[in-house]
């Protein structure tokens, strides 16, 4: 074969594959959701004379083909392989592997966003603790780049600064410092949570500072090998699926969870939300607005309200043997004038806990 022809099957090779993706794009049903990164995908804006002329149709247009182009996931694995392997980029779509774990880049400390935490926490002890909470206990989740980063060339937040912030403008809490109890292994490799199982000793200390008790002893079980983290899908890399691994006892098996969102009753762990798209949530059904745990082997009447992100979903377990009701508030889909209709502070015990990177992209926390 001379090569003349070699060209020539060369160009046609290349033009079936430019035209027939393209034809196969615009054939293709729309997809709604991307399962890999669990986000929404954008659908064919409308045309109009004025999206064509302010240019919005050719904006969302452009995200549109991104987002529905054929065997996309594909493409975006090869990619994300090319950036790590092939050219020896240090991140792509700001995620970085290290140590074996996919982090997110968050940097630098937004003094912005933590004082507007902290206006919003101030808010809440004035609107609601003021005079009736009894102990009142607040503790910031380190990220795991706060363990793999720096060591591995990577800009952190400056942990340090959040949390002397924290102590500082917080007067009405007692700060109680975790960071020193964790280490990147105690996280998920491919997710941004922490694991349950490597907690015992951060609710142990968290307890300390309640003056309650931990749990004497915990059964270690299992709920699914085949766990992908949000960080799995959205790095494209194919890494192996992880156990998600929960600790349970007698107590903690009889205890009820009614979530004031759906009007359900159910248990501590639910294991339909093994099936979602998010098998994290299993740990309390996940981020929900509002729910409240009755444990009925508590001796007292002691009440531990905790206001939490997702982290908290995880380790409220591990806090509940002392306490005959458990409250787990998450103001991020609940305007906090709201709360005071279905949750009763006077005498209760106060936790809130909130991870670096919501404290570090706090406009989700609702005013």
């Amino acid at each position: 074969m001379n090569k003349k022809t070699q060209n020539i099957y060369t160009i046609i090779v290349t033009a079936v594959l430019i035209f027939g993706l393209a034809f196969w794009a615009l054939l293709k049903p729309a997809d709604d959701f991307s399962e890999s990164e669990r986000r929404p995908l954008d659908q064919l804006p409308e045309l109009s004379i004025k999206t064509l002329l302010n240019g919005d149709f050719m904006d969302k247009f452009e995200n549109y083909t991104n987002d529905q182009f054929p065997i996309r996931d594909t493409f975006r694995t090869v990619k994300a392989l090319a950036q790590y392997y092939l050219f020896g980029l240090s991140d792509n779509n700001e995620l970085y592997f290290a140590d074996g774990h996919i982090a997110k880049l968050d940097f630098p400390l937004d003094m912005d966003s933590i004082q507007y935490a902290a206006d919003r926490f101030n808010d809440l002890y004035e609107t609601y603790l003021k005079d009736k909470a009894n102990k009142v206990i607040f503790s910031v989740v380190p990220d795991k780049g706060a363990y793999i980063g720096e060591e591995n060339g990577y800009p952190v937040t400056d942990y340090a600064e959040m949390e002397k912030f924290f102590k500082e403008n917080l007067g009405f809490a007692q700060y109680v410092s975790i960071f020193d109890l964790l280490d990147e292994d105690d996280y998920y490799f491919t997710d941004t949570h922490w694991q349950q199982q490597n907690l015992t000793e951060v609710a142990e200390k968290i307890l300390v500072s309640l003056e309650a008790k931990p749990f004497e002893d915990f059964e270690e079980k299992v709920a699914t090998e085949e766990f992908h983290g949000v960080y799995f899908g959205q790095s494209a890399l194919p890494l192996k699926p992880e156990k998600i691994v929960y600790l349970t006892t007698p107590e903690l098996d009889s205890m009820t969870v009614f979530n004031y969102e759906t009007g359900m009753k159910g248990g501590i762990y639910n294991f339909d939300k093994l099936e979602s798209k998010d098998p994290y949530e299993f740990y309390l059904s996940g981020s929900t607005s509002l729910i409240e745990v009755t444990n009925t082997s508590a001796e007292g009447d002691r009440h531990l309200i905790i206001f939490r992100d997702s982290f908290g979903s995880s380790i409220a377990p591990l806090l509940m043997r002392d306490y005959a009701k458990i409250t787990l508030i998450d103001t991020r889909y609940i305007i906090p004038s709201m709360i005071g209709q279905y949750v009763d502070f006077e005498g209760a015990d106060v936790l809130m806990m909130y991870s670096s990177l919501v404290l570090n992209e706090s406009s989700t926390l609702k005013k």
